[in-house]
């Protein structure tokens, strides 16, 4: 009669041996494209501090500085000490436990024979040995999503490193292109005050109708509205790029000419370490082998399970007695807990494992496609507003040739005050267009810096070429 229920245990554990805790690593279905839709595009190993490619002494300090205060940086490397613990936490699954208690009693009882009080001490001490037999591996898997999301997080930290740097650099060079667009608009209004005062002189001399005289002093005015709004827009900018920086909103020191500022060039080559350097993407990837670790673990979970303890324990009625004499009684042995009618919950749990994996594929798939994505609309947006920068230039050099001609033309008595103005229109609005465009130019090759998780070196170093595996 004893025998059966150990039989029908031994049964169990044979059954349940017949199940398979291996998970299959997840395999991604994508379509990778073998190359960008433009006919460019970086190559070679990402470079780290790609915004010191923009050679200015003021934007190489700010990232430096926003690295080292940002808080989305320190909250981000954080949590790496936070997933670390938890490493630490699982890996401690693996190893023994061993627990030790020692316990003193003071007690005061009467003589039976004496009828006089007597006191006593009475000294306890135990020790408490347990191992989880990882049979199945269940504390491993668990360890190894442990690590493996470790490693999602430090992913994430140089995510948060790579778009505050970004971040940084486009509110700096969005800063500069502010101080540009005030000056041509200084620069406009120092030259509208110039015909001003020339058309009330033609004026007052009886050689321009007073309607001029109105049209002139009314684009002055207009040009004199438009500076309070920019520096209104100057002085935002400066309180956004001081938080980015971890200070308080204030000043921010800069170079004085935008023109230092210039677009770097892409070296014809197709991008070969795009999918193993970009953040997101490893961190996709982590998250993604941490769900299969998750997933063999939960599956792990509804077979049986052994632990082995032992205890020992011993008293004594003096302290150093206590500690010299070994145990007086001990206990060594085994335990089997094999899950029978909970079976429903384990099971829930593993299918919750098994959508949480899936899930996490998934993300990784929408990961590298909008990589891929990123990464053609920077290169395009650097193609078109490079195309528009060029035709701007050269239609603001027309531009000025027709002010000169309009104004000079005036002075001579050949054409009307309408003509400098529609001049002095023209030139303020490609001016100002020729700033946007320029700063829309830098910030396209900013995005792609970010895009690529860093920047590019102008030579390919070996000659490797084409797309990387994903896993």
């Amino acid at each position: 009669m004893i025998l059966r229920p150990v039989a029908a245990l031994m049964i169990a554990l044979s059954l349940a041996a017949c199940q398979s805790v291996d998970v299959a690593p997840a395999k991604p279905t994508l379509a990778i494209p073998a190359s960008w839709r433009a006919s460019s595009g970086p190559a070679s190993p990402a470079e780290q501090q790609w915004w010191r490619s923009f050679h200015d002494s003021h934007l190489n300090r700010y990232v430096d500085q926003a690295l080292g205060n940002n808080s989305d940086v320190l909250i981000a490397r954080e949590r790496i000490n936070e997933y670390q613990a938890r490493v630490y936490a699982a890996d401690g699954g693996l190893f023994p436990s061993l627990d030790g208690q020692v316990s003193a009693t003071r007690a005061r009882s009467q003589s039976a024979a004496t009828g006089l009080p007597v006191y006593g001490a009475l000294y306890r001490g135990s020790l408490t040995a347990s191992y989880d037999v990882d049979i199945w591996g269940v504390n491993r898997r668990t360890a190894d999503a442990a690590q493996a999301s470790l490693e999602a997080q430090q992913a994430a930290a140089a995510a948060a490193d790579l778009t505050v740097a970004a971040s940084v650099a486009s509110g700096y060079i969005t800063l500069l292109a502010l101080d540009e667009q005030l000056r041509v608009t200084q620069s406009t209004l120092k030259a509208r005050e110039e015909a001003f005062t020339l058309a009330k002189r033609q004026y007052e001399t009886g050689y321009s109708s007073r309607l001029e005289l109105m049209q002139s002093d009314s684009e002055l005015r207009s040009t004199r509205a438009q500076i309070p709004q920019v520096q209104n827009q100057i002085a935002r900018q400066e309180n956004a790029l001081s938080l980015l920086l971890g200070g308080n909103p204030g000043a921010i020191a800069r170079s004085a000419d935008f023109d230092v500022l210039t677009p770097l060039r892409i070296p014809s080559q197709l991008p070969s370490s795009l999918l193993n350097r970009r953040p997101d993407i490893v961190q996709a990837e982590r998250q993604l082998i941490a769900t299969d670790a998750t997933l063999a673990a939960s599956r792990a979970s509804l077979l049986p399970s052994i632990n082995l303890t032992a205890t020992g324990s011993l008293q004594d009625r003096t302290l150093p007695g206590l500690l010299d004499n070994p145990l007086e009684l001990w206990s060594v042995g085994g335990s089997i807990l094999a899950p029978l009618l909970n079976r429903q919950a384990l099971n829930a749990q593993v299918d919750i494992a098994q959508s949480q994996r899936n899930q996490a594929m998934y993300r990784y798939e929408q990961t590298v496609r909008n990589a891929f994505k990123e990464v053609n609309d920077s290169l395009d947006a650097i193609a078109r507003f490079g195309e528009q920068l060029t035709e701007l230039v050269a239609q603001q050099e027309v531009a000025q040739e027709t002010l000169r001609i309009a104004q000079n033309r005036y002075r001579n008595g050949y054409s009307s005050y309408l003509d400098v103005l529609d001049a002095q229109r023209t030139l303020f609005s490609v001016q100002t267009s020729v700033v946007q465009a320029k700063n829309n130019l830098l910030l396209a090759q900013i995005d792609l810096y970010k895009a690529l998780g860093g920047g590019w070196s102008e030579k390919m170093p070996g000659g490797a070429t084409g797309v990387p595996t994903l896993r």
